[in-house]
């Protein structure tokens, strides 16, 4: 049995495991219980009465937190040569179309969202085995194939991210990182649990947000209470 640290215990006790917490003052303890060399970043997961399984119950969306996730997000624009230079002033990291269909075919991932063109679809449509299962398929509802190619640069360079549930019901992404002030923490988590809830399907019933928990890297999460996410 894997023995406790002692940051891991002081972590620990901290956290009240049976509590409900309220947003605010979970994004205020998180930054108390990080205890990594690094900066952490900081998740929220949230639990959804859904069947994902269920295409009229599938929860996918983008938001754009106010204050981004702290992370320098690597940006590849595959588009025509006449759109090239749009996509390089609006910040793309890398910017082309059959050199880059070659690259991924070889196995090049190295960004971490792709951006297209309706009409380059086809080229890039047959990169799916590679980039489906690193979730880095362009998709019309994520805004990441657009004639606006400037546009989409730009919002997911400033901090707008793509989720969607998993098959367990379960949302799951960073809201930050812990260097971050607890304002901003609260600010960004608050603005993602809202846009969940504004995406609810027709289809689902009962219980919409099931739990909600706050963590840092390798350290415990905090159960937020599903009815106070919106308390200052």
């Amino acid at each position: 049995m894997a023995t406790l640290t002692k940051k891991r215990k002081e972590a620990l006790s901290k956290v009240d495991s049976a509590k409900l917490y309220s947003l605010k003052e979970a994004t205020e303890l998180v930054k108390e219980v990080v205890s990594t060399n690094f900066d952490s970043s900081v998740d929220i997961s949230v639990r959804l009465g859904v069947d994902p399984r269920k295409a009229n119950q599938m929860v996918r969306g983008t938001v754009s937190l106010p204050h981004g996730i702290g992370k320098t997000v690597r940006v590849l624009a595959m588009v025509t040569p006449d759109k090239e230079a749009e996509a390089k002033e609006a910040g793309a990291d890398y910017v082309g179309l059959d050199e880059y269909v070659e690259k991924i075919k070889g196995g090049w991932t190295d960004v971490d969202v792709i951006i297209t063109m309706p009409s380059v679809m086809g080229k890039v449509g047959a990169l799916g085995r590679v980039l489906g299962p690193r979730g880095l398929m362009p998709n019309p509802k994520s805004g990441t194939v657009t004639m606006d190619v400037a546009k989409a640069v730009a919002e997911v360079k400033a901090g707008k991210i793509d989720f969607k549930v998993d098959k367990y019901g379960i949302i799951h992404t960073s809201v930050g990182r812990a260097s971050f002030d607890a304002k901003k923490l609260l600010e960004n988590a608050r603005e993602m649990v809202q846009t969940i809830v504004k995406l609810k399907p027709a289809a689902a019933k009962g219980v919409y947000i099931k739990s909600i928990s706050i963590s840092g890297t390798m350290s415990p999460g905090i159960h937020v209470d599903p009815k106070r996410f919106i308390e200052d």
